[in-house]
């Protein structure tokens, strides 16, 4: 793979793959590094491809490797520790690349495995943009197939260990593991702040030859030609160093590439795998996705853009003078200054754009909510520490983060509207969903930053003036070449085109820019205010319902004939399983979620008492939900987009419930089927039988009639029927009196009588005794409802 003499496996190669079937994990990492630390690097050259694919996994992800997203310290902690000291920075792995990079190696790796983007380009002969890719690919040799990258180890170890979050399938055990606490995650963060720094510099490779030094990546011919999107990126390192007498002149610009190298893997491999073209193309429902991103993946770029927030945040303070910035600006530092508008907003701007559009409307879009709050609140991740004050007011967002801002100005407002069209759709009675509305809504309405989203914004309407449209996508787009250390052009004064630049470069020069404090925003921010309150509304009745039904759950109720349990209705939410903690907290989400909604858009009190009117008229006379909204015609009800609404949130439903003839409903699980069928027929047949006599009986005025109707026939039914969307001629159908007997096929009908038996047992009375006591019990009761409650049915249930 990565040079000829390794067609023939090695007696080294063979020894520690035999170690791996035979040995103990710790062993074998112990074997590792002494042979690491004792054999020169050409014979480390020929293990260290199969090395880094048994640690990290192959990369079709048939190989699993050490399997480290799954490895936790709390689960398996000899393992966990062995495995961090020997993938440190300064472990045994690191020795080994750098003692393999001091003699310049190259090891092929396939482009097919690179993310679409970049893989789609190369395939075409097209130059991508990242300067990674620059003078590394190859043609394959004569019967090769496919096209590889030469890298040098750093690097092809860096790329094997980035892809493994993606090509490594998620294995059963991986559901049960949390992420934040696998091995994979941890060495994320080590490498970051080992090689992009808050504090210092990056520390310098060990060397086995003293005071040696290892050499960077040197340029190289292409292998093949290729046509550029654009000017070349030259790498920060080339550039500098071109202008520098020697290597090991300056050792911080020597060991800058490790960091460059380090972060470009990272973006390229976690961010790019969609490009605008493709991006634009994804907006049609038609087309597939062709990558998923997991929760995992998210978790892993939050933890990125939250360490590069505060390395950018460590920059030191500009230079009074001119003059002097030229002499004192280090690589690192003028690294600082670019990194994230150079080498991350527009992939992370796609690849969020991606998953607000296409993420499932469930909880676990949590992750990317709050990555994208990481990436919007650089504040958070300064060195200077907030004030400490024992009210917990909320701290304003300084002035100095308005450049930013203005800078990354879709991010705060067209993925703003992104998640309002998200919210409108999603179930706000879940607390874990009035819990992403309450996130955003406090990270937006924090003090002074509604207004400087809104100075971004005018910024970018101003008129056009002296600058050229056509220029704006070629001067600020991320594409454009150079080198970061070569001499910096003057400093662009007008803010405004530097939004617009922004914004073109992102977007187009097409792109219909919606405002986010405009007229069609506010408007969906009223309707998302609409939909809090009618949750609010929603969460109120259900926890009133809960109470009532913990209240009416008795010992003695499990005896009740009650109706509710044969007309199939479903009054319930996935609240009532959550308990009313969690109904508290859900109605505290929304209700702050409201206030910040309120604070950031200017919503008035007349508006907001209007809302909550509508709200307040969700409950009719009888203390019941209102149907959806809905408009009648002679085929029933037909829903309207309100009602689609209101359905889809939760926040009022149709009344489900079996409207047909009850004696012909399915039997249910809690029914005795043969019992049901037996009963049946002879209802059936005692209603043939008797049908007139029953008629004449329940015509009569008097109290005999009205004790006939109690049991004979269904008044309540017609008056089910209004809460069905299909109406048709269910009002006509009239089933006359008649006998049921089928309560009597239920199991708890059937277990209840036995127990009454058992216990009329214990007082030496016998079952026809017993069955005369229940009978006349019954009819008395059935004489003192017919008195008050005619209407209420015992046995149809």
């Amino acid at each position: 793979m990565a040079g000829p003499h390794l067609q023939q496996p090695s007696f080294l190669l063979a020894t520690l793959k035999a170690d791996c079937v035979n040995k103990p994990f710790a062993q074998r990492c112990r074997d590792l590094e002494t042979v690491i630390e004792e054999l020169p690097a050409k014979e480390l050259h020929g293990i260290f491809p199969w090395l880094v694919e048994s640690i990290f996994g192959s990369l079709d992800g048939i190989i699993v490797g050490w399997n480290l997203r799954c490895l936790q310290g709390r689960t398996n902690p000899n393992e966990y520790s062995v495995a961090l000291d020997f993938l440190d920075p300064s472990g045994p792995m690191m020795k080994l690349v750098y003692k393999l990079q001091a003699e310049e190696y190259r090891y092929d790796f396939p482009v097919s495995y690179l993310p679409g983007p970049v893989k789609a380009s190369i395939q075409e002969q097209v130059l991508p943009e990242c300067s990674l890719y620059h003078n590394k690919v190859q043609f394959p040799s004569s019967g090769g197939l496919g096209l590889n990258l030469a890298l040098n180890p750093f690097e092809y170890y860096m790329f094997y260990f980035a892809i493994s979050l993606i090509t490594q399938k998620n294995s059963p055990a991986t559901h049960h593991v949390s992420p934040s606490n696998s091995a994979y995650f941890i060495l994320v963060d080590t490498y970051l702040k080992c090689f992009l720094p808050t504090e210092g510099s990056v520390l310098p490779p060990p060397s086995s030859n003293p005071g040696g030094a290892i050499p960077s990546p040197t340029p190289r011919s292409p292998a093949v030609p290729f046509s550029s999107y654009g000017m070349h990126h030259t790498s920060l390192l080339k550039r500098h160093i071109a202008h520098q007498p020697s290597v090991n002149a300056d050792p911080a610009s020597q060991e800058i590439w490790r960091s460059e190298t380090l972060l470009q893997i990272f973006v390229e491999m976690w961010l790019h795998h969609y490009s605008l073209e493709m991006y634009q193309k994804m907006q049609s429902p038609h087309v597939k996705e062709s990558f998923k991103p997991t929760e995992e993946h998210v978790l892993v770029v939050r933890l990125l853009v939250k360490h590069l927030h505060a390395f950018s945040n460590s920059l030191k303070p500009e230079p009074l003078s001119p003059s002097a910035h030229s002499h004192t600006a280090s690589p690192l530092e003028e690294f600082k200054r670019v990194v994230i508008p150079r080498f991350v907003q527009e992939k992370l701007y796609i690849f969020l754009q991606h998953c607000f559009g296409h993420w499932p409307l469930d909880a676990s879009f949590r992750a990317v909510l709050e990555m994208w709050l990481s990436y919007l609140q650089p504040w958070r991740y300064a060195p200077e520490k907030p004030p400490q004050s024992t009210e917990p007011l909320p701290r304003s967002v300084s002035e100095k983060w308005a450049a930013f801002i203005q800078e990354n100005l879709l991010m705060y407002t067209k993925l703003f509207v992104g998640f309002l069209n998200r919210a409108l759709r999603t179930d706000l009675v879940s607390p874990k969903n009035a819990l992403m509305v309450f996130r955003v809504a406090k990270v937006f309405a924090q003090p002074n930053l509604a207004e400087m989203i809104l100075k971004g914004e005018q910024l970018f309407l101003e008129p056009e003036l002296v600058i050229p449209h056509r220029q704006h996508r070629l001067f600020m787009s991320p594409t454009l070449g150079g080198s970061f250390l070569s001499s910096r052009s003057p400093a662009v004064t007008d803010a405004s085109f530097k939004v617009k630049s922004h914004v073109y470069s992102l977007e187009g020069q097409d792109f219909q820019y919606k405002q986010m404090f405009g007229t069609e925003v506010r408007n969906l921010v009223l309707k998302l205010a609409q939909l809090i309150c009618q949750a609010q509304q929603t969460a109120k009745s259900i926890s009133d319902h809960s109470a009532e039904t913990m209240a009416s759950q008795s010992f003695f109720s499990w005896f009740r004939f009650t109706p509710s349990d044969m007309n199939g209705s479903y009054t319930g939410n996935d609240l009532d399983e959550i308990g009313q903690d969690s109904i508290k907290k859900t109605d505290e989400y929304l209700e702050k979620a409201l206030e910040y909604l309120c604070q950031i858009f200017k919503l008035s009190e007349a508006q907001l008492t209007q809302m909550m009117m509508k709200c307040g008229t969700a409950q009719d006379e009888n203390g019941k939900k209102q149907l959806p909204d809905c408009i009648a015609s002679e085929n029933g009800l037909i829903l309207t987009p309100l009602g689609r609404y209101q359905i889809i949130n939760g926040l009022r439903r149709f009344e489900l419930q079996y409207q047909g003839d009850t004696e012909l409903q399915p039997i249910r699980s809690y029914e005795n089927a043969a019992l049901v069928r037996l009963l049946f027929r002879l209802s059936s047949a005692l209603n043939e039988r008797f049908a007139d006599q029953m008629e004449v009986l329940c015509s009569r005025d008097d109290f005999v009639g009205r004790l006939c109707r109690y049991h004979l026939t269904n008044p309540q039914l017609i008056q089910k029927i209004r809460y069905s969307p299909v109406v048709r001629d269910r009002t006509s159908q009239n089933w006359g009196p008649r006998i049921s007997l089928r309560f009597l096929a239920s199991y708890r009908t059937l277990i209840s009588l036995l127990l009454i038996y058992f216990l009329a047992s214990w007082f030496h009375i016998g079952p026809v005794g017993c069955t005369f006591i229940i009978l006349t019990g019954y009819f008395l009761y059935a004489i003192i409802m017919t008195f008050f409650f005619e209407g209420w049915k015992p046995h149809e249930h």
